[in-house]
């Protein structure tokens, strides 16, 4: 009452300018919350998207890693040619070796009879031990097998420390060898944990790290199996768990939500579930990405600000304008007041009127006017800039994923993009009912050469015996490097003897060839074709590496072709 009985004594004009200096502040504020508003919920859309793109790609890597890694157990473990000469053979070693040099992370790869009793290993470690007890020996005696990550424990204090100095921690693959129906052992590697560290972090590009997004995983139960190294000690005492539901992996839902983590700070946050390739290697790992709320949404932040800002200048400007309002101002007032509140609840087509009745304000309306352009300019301006990046960052994906299918050395397509095509021209025999044949192309004793003239010299080897393939095939073979010194072609439209006279031909032209430095090498190679529609790429691809195995057991420098039952 005693306001009210102050204002009552003020005169006309300054009673007109509280009135409309008080509502001129109350429309900045609806014009700041709502186009505020409008910007941070556009931010968190595009943040979301983009983190969840991230999420998703480190998901795929790791899930074609496990495939990959046990894909080569299971093929090794059915080289019956090798294991029929006993699994402590000098073969076997020779075998184990070849297959940990050409994938550094297999820290152990082992074979043990039936009973658990180590035959072979790579550098002889626990030859002679029984791992009788071992989860990946009892379920390797079953069937293909890849075991959740783990501590070590015979081999800590056996091998070399990590280069990031922690434990050591596995992922174990195991399948079984049998001759015939015997199960005879078990065919097991121990994969570095490290592995998964060094894909996650060869996987950020440029962009993700300025914008401060973190990768993590956790397993089937929500416990966190890894983090980047600064944040580890810190989560694993907090006892970090999966910080979204698990309905949030779906990818149904929203890309991203905004999560609390245990170090007591808010994140926008991804979760993707890995997909397995096949049932073995299905551990239930979830692939988190996090991005700190305040880079996530720091442009939208610098808006609402300025925002605020701009309508401060522009609620003193009314004030001075209302000073002169006398006549009609109320309706002014109201028509000002039914557009802002369009504009704030996002109308199409809305804006501030001119308003023409008297100079002052005629004036004011000029003034919202321009801020609320100003604010909607921004706001598409963000947007624009947002798309952008979301653009480079897509771009920059699809060239990671060029690199991750092409090999490096060759120029041939390496496994991944390999196992795409294979797939497709299965898919396309089995439709048409045409042939196909799938020939293995491995060099001969070619640790040897490393040991002999060098991996550069051995690099050339591969560099020419890619040409040679190239030189050899037709245009619509498809040829590529598998791995180490093993090639593979596909050829479409080609039936068993076709696909032996040009893996003969192949082999006859390396085997006449002097290559710099080496001298002449020989290759083996094995055919395998196309069955019928119960075939698959990889029931094919094994046949054939199973011939190629073959030929390397009858001596060497030959083609073998698969056995027909």
């Amino acid at each position: 009452m005693r306001m009210l009985s102050l204002f009552r004594r003020l005169g006309l004009r300054t009673q007109l300018s509280v009135v409309f200096a008080a509502l001129v502040v109350v429309l900045t504020l609806v014009l700041s919350a709502g186009l505020g508003g409008m910007l941070r919920s556009s931010a968190q859309r595009d943040a979301s998207q983009v983190l969840f793109t991230v999420a998703d790609n480190a998901s795929r890597q790791l899930s074609q890693g496990l495939f990959e890694r046990s894909r080569v157990v299971q093929v090794l473990s059915k080289a019956r040619g090798i294991w029929e000469k006993g699994l402590g053979s000098q073969e076997v070693r020779e075998l184990l070796a070849r297959n940990q040099a050409i994938d550094p992370y297999s820290l152990w790869i082992g074979v043990a009879d039936s009973e658990g009793n180590v035959k072979s290993a790579t550098q002889g470690l626990l030859e002679g031990n029984s791992v009788r007890e071992r989860p990946w020996f009892t379920a390797g005696l079953v069937d293909l097998h890849v075991g959740d990550v783990h501590p070590a424990k015979l081999l800590e204090k056996l091998l070399p420390p990590n280069v990031s100095g922690e434990p050591h921690r596995f992922v174990d693959f195991a399948a079984p060898i049998k001759l015939g129906e015997t199960t005879v052992g078990v065919l097991g590697m121990h994969g570095s944990w490290e592995w998964t560290r060094d894909e996650l972090e060869s996987l950020a590009p440029t962009a993700t790290q300025d914008s401060w997004i973190e990768l993590f995983v956790f397993d089937r139960e929500g416990t966190l199996i890894y983090s980047p190294a600064a944040y580890r000690s810190e989560l694993e005492r907090g006892k970090q768990r999966l910080p979204v539901p698990p309905s949030f992996t779906d990818r149904s839902k929203r890309p991203a939500e905004v999560a609390s983590w245990v170090d007591g700070k808010s994140y926008l946050t991804s979760a993707v579930r890995l997909q397995p390739r096949n049932k073995a290697s299905d551990l239930g790992w979830v692939v988190v990405a996090r991005q700190p709320l305040d880079v996530a949404f720091a442009y939208a932040n610098r808006a609402v600000n300025a925002t605020l800002v701009f309508g401060g200048f522009a609620a003193l400007a009314a004030v001075v304008l209302a000073w002169f309002a006398a006549r009609r101002l109320s309706e002014d007032i109201n028509t000002l007041c039914e557009a802002a509140s369009e504009v704030e609840a996002g109308k199409y087509g809305a804006m501030i009127p001119l308003v023409d009745r008297n100079r002052d304000v005629k004036q004011l309306s000029f003034a919202l006017r321009g801020m609320t352009d100003r604010l909607q300019t921004a706001n598409l301006e963000m947007e624009k800039q947002v798309h952008v990046r979301t653009a480079e960052l897509e771009a920059a994906n699809r060239a990671l994923d060029l690199q991750a299918r092409t090999d490096a050395l060759t120029g041939l397509l390496n496994r991944r993009g390999f196992t795409t095509q294979i797939e497709f021209a299965v898919a396309l025999a089995t439709r048409s009912g045409r042939p196909l044949s799938l020939v293995s192309v491995d060099v001969d004793y070619f640790k040897r050469v490393n040991d002999t003239f060098g991996h550069d010299a051995g690099d050339e080897v591969l560099r020419r015996l890619a040409q040679i393939l190239e030189q050899r095939v037709r245009a619509c073979d498809i040829i590529g490097r598998l791995g180490g010194e093993e090639f593979a072609v596909i050829l479409p439209d080609t039936d068993c003897d076709g696909a032996r006279t040009l893996a003969q031909a192949i082999v006859d032209s390396v085997a006449s060839q002097e290559m710099p430095l080496v001298g002449r090498i020989t290759v083996s190679a094995g055919v395998a074709s196309f069955r019928g529609k119960q075939e698959t790429s990889r029931t094919l691809l094994c046949r054939s590496d199973a011939a190629l195995y073959d030929a390397k057991a009858q001596g060497r420098n030959q083609v073998c072709v698969e056995a027909v039952e």
